[in-house]
């Protein structure tokens, strides 16, 4: 065997003491990043308020956590499986678009859609429209809230005698509120699956 010709540099051995360094330089980093965290955003953009209305207060978009829809869903619990925030009706709060079905031990459960606000005063959340009934038995795809509407891709079925499993029927839906209601839209060339 040949000797090297450098003799060996203490450093090149680990020992203890430099796994005991180590885990002690990790664990201060780690705690020193728990204790130093940047602070919370705070700019945010506030839509233009409609012409001769002074601008709302800043008004958190309601929570669907505690509101009751409007869904029966026998001994199991209601599952909002999507949301979406934004102000629809102008008025400068925000409304919360949920996509809501039973939470089904099997199969694929009919969703329901529902527009959420709050009163002025930051009251509790309801349910104020219904965009998509569970029985119509459609299931939700492409869910967003864009530009004061609501879009969503609609499954469904060409007749009851089509199986729960396999929608036939795929169609591209929106929402906008026109001052009393929400009209639904859909653009031409329904398509089937």
């Amino acid at each position: 065997m040949q000797q090297s010709a450098v003799p060996e540099l203490a450093h090149t051995q680990t020992r203890p003491i430099h796994w005991v360094a180590t885990a002690t330089a990790v664990a201060g980093v780690v705690a020193l990043s728990s204790v130093v965290q940047p602070g919370s955003a705070t700019a945010a953009q506030s839509a233009p308020a409609p012409e001769g209305r002074p601008a709302a207060a800043a008004v958190a978009p309601p929570g669907t956590a505690g509101v009751r829809f409007p869904l029966d869903c026998g001994p199991v619990k209601a599952v909002v499986v999507k949301k979406a925030t934004g102000d629809l009706d102008g008025d400068g709060r925000p409304e919360t678009v949920a996509v809501v079905h039973c939470d089904a031990p099997m199969g694929t459960p009919p969703d329901g859609v529902y527009v959420l606000t709050r009163s002025a005063n930051g009251g509790k959340p309801r349910v104020v429209a219904t965009l998509v009934e569970p029985k119509e038995r459609l299931t939700v795809t492409d869910f967003a809230l864009r530009a004061r509407a609501v879009s969503a891709t609609l499954l469904g079925y060409s007749s009851d005698n089509v199986p729960s499993c396999c929608p036939d029927v795929k169609t591209p839906a929106s929402w906008r509120w026109n001052g009393s209601a929400f009209l639904r839209t859909t653009p031409a060339g329904t398509q089937s699956v």
